[in-house]
């Protein structure tokens, strides 16, 4: 296996090892596609190595999927045109058990801000504050699973023999989670819990980790649960290279290496 496809075999296990961000039917009555947990599978597909975060994620969910024999993928990433536009995409049309689905797919980094909102789902925001959890279920309601209702749509699910009335809408919502070092130890009503991977600290703040070292995934090893042969930094090197993303606005995911071998993911955050 060469290191691009053991890369891509990582991301696909760290995107089945991430849960659903939440479980119940209490956000925003969205419902979640459940699966029953199987082995993890190796990743099948082909990934140009410039696809971004989001595109591969559906090609993930897509191998996925084809694991279960009561699930059959009828069409993928179905563009909606009104004449020479695209008013939206639908990402998933499916059965299951013979039960039509029209599937949104979802994978996010979301950050806890008090700051930010009065509740706690509007609390959740994007590592560089541009977008919300609350923004992101808002599209989804009234934006994205809508688009099966639209008259243009109507033409696709002709062709697939499916109809409108037969089909469930469901999302299939992932998140990877990050609260502040100082709550690390918080729990919270509404979401998985399970789906909190780490914490955040300002800039302001890294010299308390002086005597760790770090590492610096690339955007899509994001996905990847931390590894322990990877191309550590020392304080100072790290340091210096995260300036420069401080000074870009960006808050990047690293990988922090504590001197007793612990291994934690954390944002660095710009903003404060």
């Amino acid at each position: 296996m060469d290191l691009n496809s053991k890369e891509i075999q990582l991301q696909y296990e760290g995107f089945l090892q991430t849960p659903l961000l939440w479980e119940s039917e209490n956000v925003f009555n969205l419902e979640q596609l459940k699966l029953f947990k199987k082995k993890v599978s190796v990743f099948e597909g082909n990934i140009q190595k410039k696809l971004r975060l989001g595109k591969r994620v559906e090609r993930f969910v897509s191998n996925e999927l084809n694991q279960y024999k009561a699930i059959t993928i009828l069409k993928e990433n179905i563009q909606i045109q009104d004449g020479n536009t695209t008013i939206g995409e639908i990402d998933c049309l499916l059965k299951q058990q013979e039960q039509p689905i029209h599937l949104e797919i979802v994978y996010k980094f979301y950050l806890y801000d008090k700051t930010v909102g009065l509740t706690e789902l509007e609390h959740w925001i994007g590592p560089n504050r541009k977008d919300s959890l609350v923004k992101k279920l808002t599209k989804l309601k009234e934006k994205q699973l809508p688009l099966l209702l639209k008259p243009q749509t109507k033409p696709t699910l002709e062709k697939l023999k499916i109809y409108v009335k037969e089909i469930k809408q469901l999302v299939y919502f992932k998140a990877q989670l990050f609260i502040p070092y100082q709550l690390k130890n918080n729990t919270f009503k509404l979401i998985n819990n399970n789906c909190i991977k780490g914490f955040y600290i300002y800039f302001q703040e890294l010299s308390q980790f002086s005597e760790c070292k770090f590492h610096m995934p690339t955007k899509v090893n994001w996905l990847q649960e931390t590894q322990t042969y990877v191309n550590w930094l020392s304080f100072e090197k790290f340091e210096q290279a995260i300036e420069v993303f401080m000074l870009s606005k960006t808050s990047p995911l690293c990988w922090m290496k504590q001197p007793n071998g612990k291994i934690y993911k954390i944002f660095i955050v710009w903003w404060r």
